[in-house]
């Protein structure tokens, strides 16, 4: 037998690598998530305590400063972000910020539906675009962490502190693993199917004062949903960050992201969530400059993601990128790595603080054995 003929001996105990909905926080179990809420109202007193529970849990665990408000909106992370372009854009330029596939969803939101005709900065996939360009006399729209491509931006220093404009970042796969300054973020959204791995179709919707005030002081020329509506004469709909929900949200995903939430309180919070992520990506990336034939997408340290890893695979092309992670899945070794649709043919593992570094050690291996399995 070939090295090809025989797998690897030793598995990772929980192969779950995928990127949104991401592995579930070790010791989870459907039968410890409470369900008295189940079957009730979610406008019951019950259902309302939960419901702001969870918003608790969430300004303590990613320490979300008292002036922002955190709401649970409908429509997962982009339903978060397209209720803040459609209810905030339009007042002042705006600037759109893209180096992978759900940048450039923004920028095409604002270009074919809002048609605001907004200012494009953009990077290839792998890269980051020269932050420096921006001008914050705009509203500005960007990823905080490009979930298909493995970029980041490094930290909030490029956000201008005296900004005209409102900063707007869909941070859904950096948020529980990458610092966020919130001094420089108005607005910041986010699914519990990523780094806490919940479930998906909830959005998280913070707010900090200068995106209330522009609620308040502006409507929008094109008309809104009802689900994108955060306001009432003037007002900002205060309910909604009190657990008043706009539409029915399920209370199984939100007892499902409290179990995750007092996890990560149980650790300890933010820092050890973050350094858990630290040290996947850690993990991973001795696994790289191990291999002559791995590589990252994102070349430049300093913007890459400690979260959403994404690697190039040497004279790999689509199809083997496929028949490497069917392989894998098959032999149930690691589950949903082939990279996104959009982006370069390679592997993206998901590397945020609910995924244990032994099972990122010990995909090595595998991956070893599927590149050699597939060269044919």
């Amino acid at each position: 037998m070939n090295d090809t003929d025989t797998p690897p001996a030793q598995k990772p105990a929980r192969p779950y690598f995928s990127s949104g909905p991401c592995a579930k926080p070790p010791g989870w179990s459907a039968d410890k998530l409470q369900t008295d809420v189940l079957g009730r109202s979610h406008r019951s007193g019950l259902g309302k305590a939960r419901l702001q529970y969870c918003i608790d849990l969430i300004r303590e665990v990613l320490e979300v400063p008292a002036s922002h408000r955190i709401g649970i909106v409908p429509g997962s992370d982009t339903g978060a972000v397209e209720m803040a372009m459609w209810t905030m854009l339009g007042a002042r330029p705006v600037t759109t910020l893209a180096w992978e596939s759900f940048g450039s969803g923004w920028v095409t939101d604002a270009v074919k539906q809002l048609k605001i005709d907004p200012t494009v900065i953009e990077a290839p996939y792998g890269q980051l675009p020269d932050l420096s360009q921006v001008d914050w006399s705009n509203d500005v729209v960007f990823t905080w962490n490009g979930t298909t491509s493995g970029v980041r931006v490094p930290d909030g220093e490029w956000i201008a502190a005296d900004r005209e404009g409102l900063s707007i970042a869909d941070a859904t796969s950096a948020v529980f693993a990458q610092d966020i300054a919130w001094d420089k973020v108005d607005v910041l959204t986010f699914s519990w199917q990523k780094v806490l791995g919940g479930e998906g179709a909830h959005g998280i919707l913070i707010l900090g004062p200068r995106a209330v005030e522009r609620l308040e002081s502006y409507t929008p020329s094109w008309p809104l949903p009802k689900v994108f509506r955060l306001t009432k004469g003037g007002a900002l709909i205060e309910g909604i960050f009190k657990g008043e929900t706009i539409n029915t949200p399920s209370m199984l995903a939100v007892e499902d992201a409290i179990f995750a939430l007092e996890w990560g309180k149980s650790l300890g919070g933010l820092a050890v969530m973050k350094a858990r992520a630290d040290a996947n990506a850690a993990a991973l990336d001795a696994i790289v400059q191990d291999r002559e034939w791995l590589g990252h997408l994102a070349a430049d340290p300093a913007s890459r993601s400690n979260t959403s890893v994404c690697l190039t695979v040497e004279g790999a092309d689509g199809d083997r990128i496929k028949a490497m992670a069917k392989l894998l899945e098959q032999h149930e070794a690691a589950f949903d790595i082939a990279g996104y649709r959009d982006a370069p043919p390679g592997l993206r593992i998901w590397c945020g603080a609910t995924v244990d570094t032994a099972d990122i050690e010990a995909l090595g291996p595998w991956l070893d054995w599927a590149y050699a399995a597939t060269a044919a």
